[in-house]
Formats: structure tokens, sequence, C-alpha cells
């Protein structure tokens, strides 16, 4: 490791779990209804893991654009005032977690705007000082699918031998062609840093995608939990995921054009499964 990754990549200690999975999650591209951040810092939560690692973000993101002000302010940080003072000021922040009982570390960050390589080795770096075997990226996208449903799961992989095992999870193998993201660009450099990656992506509603959807956190990260043989309560989750989904039901309601959209959306969704079934 470099002097200067040294400095990118900071621990604050140094478990060694042989053979181990790290989970990402990042926000910004493919974070859609949180579903990326959300699912993972709720495994950190459920597992009560334990902070190990950070990456800098000084050399990764921008936050001062030209352009128009819906643009740039989704590039500056979050500050709060009250009353004429300044109470907070909300920088971008990349942490490892360790769950030693699970074999398992995690990662939540935010996407970088620049240097993603380097970003990228500091990743391998820290997969490479743990004893990591395999990387998971969960993230989501807007699709056709109703808010009523479970979301559908896509899958990619950086190895053609890992999509037969991601199968027999009932996850779909993905097809795409357009902006790439950074979860993309680290598994087209897994293989050079000897290490397996999987992408599992989760179709949500298109017209909720800006807003936090907890029944798809709560779908994606009991499908994650059963793939890694996680024991763990999720009632919690499934309250969350009811609670929220009678909410936007009742909201839909209201509005004629965007309710009848979900019920065509609903009876699309009925008829795919069963065609998948024949």
């Amino acid at each position: 490791m470099k002097s200067n990754e040294q400095e990118i990549l900071r621990f604050r200690s140094r478990p060694f779990l042989a053979d181990s999975t790290l989970v990402l999650a990042f926000s910004g591209w493919m974070d859609g209804g949180d579903v990326s951040t959300g699912t993972v810092l709720r495994l950190v939560d459920l597992l009560q893991a334990d902070p190990v690692a950070e990456i800098d973000p000084e050399p990764f993101y921008l936050y001062n654009l030209p352009g128009p002000m819906d643009v740039v302010k989704m590039f500056r940080p979050h500050i709060e005032v009250e009353e004429g003072l300044i109470k907070s000021l909300e920088m971008p922040t990349n942490t490892f977690y360790c769950h030693e009982a699970g074999n398992l570390t995690l990662f939540v960050g935010k996407e970088p705007n620049i240097s993603w390589r380097t970003f990228a080795e500091a990743i391998f770096d820290f997969a490479r000082e743990v004893g990591t075997r395999r990387i998971f990226f969960v993230g989501s996208f807007g699709g056709e699918v109703p808010h009523t449903r479970e979301p559908r799961l896509y899958v990619t992989c950086s190895d053609s031998k890992l999509l037969a095992e991601m199968e027999k999870y009932g996850i779909r193998r993905s097809g795409y062609q357009g902006p790439g993201s950074f979860a993309s660009y680290l598994m087209t450099e897994a293989k050079n840093a000897r290490l397996e990656m999987t992408s599992l992506v989760a179709e949500i509603p298109v017209y909720l995608e800006g807003v936090t959807n907890p029944l798809s956190i709560a779908a994606v990260t009991r499908r994650l939990a059963h793939i890694l043989a996680l024991s763990t309560d999720l009632d919690s989750l499934r309250t969350m995921a009811t609670d929220w989904e009678m909410r936007v039901s009742t909201a839909v309601e209201e509005d004629e054009s965007l309710a009848e959209k979900v019920r065509e959306l609903e009876e699309q969704y009925d008829n795919s499964l069963l065609e998948d079934a024949n």
C-alpha cells in the first residue's frame, strides 16, 4: 500500500475475517428510495456492527459547481442555521463496519464524483487487509413496479460462475445499456483485485423514487440476509414496510390518475409472475 493510500484509508482497528464478505452501499446514483444506504445502514443497526475504518472524503467530491440551483444544490454540503447561529455542517462520510460473528464487513458512503480509480483502490485495500473474498453491492433503479408488490431484484456479476448461485434466490439476470455507476466500475476492476463481486439491484416504483421506500429496503434486506445466512430479527422491518405501504396507498387513492396507473402496474406485475411460473 502506498503512503498516500494509507492517508486515504484510515483504520480504527484491523479485524481479520478470512474469506469474508463486504457489503457496499453508496448514496447518490442507484440509491433511489434510499434502498442502497437504507439496506446497509439497517444491517449495521440490526447487527450492531462496529465502525473500523474510513475513507477520507476530501479527494473525491465536488462542492462548488457552476450551473442552475437545482443541480448545484445536490453537490453542496447540508447546513443548519438556527437563530443566527451555525448548528451543523454535514460533509460526506465513508465508513466501514465489522460484524465478526457473521464474517461480514459493511460500507456506507457517497459515490465519488472524481478519482474513481483511487477510491476503488481504497476499497480493495480494505478488502485485502481484512480477508475479504467477495463483495456485494446493493442498489435500486426506478421501474414499472407498483408499491404494493415486492420489488424485483436483478443481479450482475463479475464472473459467470456467480450467476447460477444468485438465481437460486429468485434473482433475475440484469440487462442494461446507459450511464454507469461507480459500483459498475468497481465490478470491472474486481477480477484484477482477485475478488468476486455481485450487484443486487431492486426495481422500485419510479413514481416514488425520490422518497425513502421502507418496503423495498425491507425486501432487499431480507433477501441479502438470506444469501449471507445472517440470523437477525427482521420483524421491525416488516412493520415499517406495512405502515408505509398503507400510508402511500391512502395518498395514491386521492389521485385518480395515479391510482389507475398503480392498478395497471399491479396487473402487469401479477401477469408476469404467472408467465414466469409457466
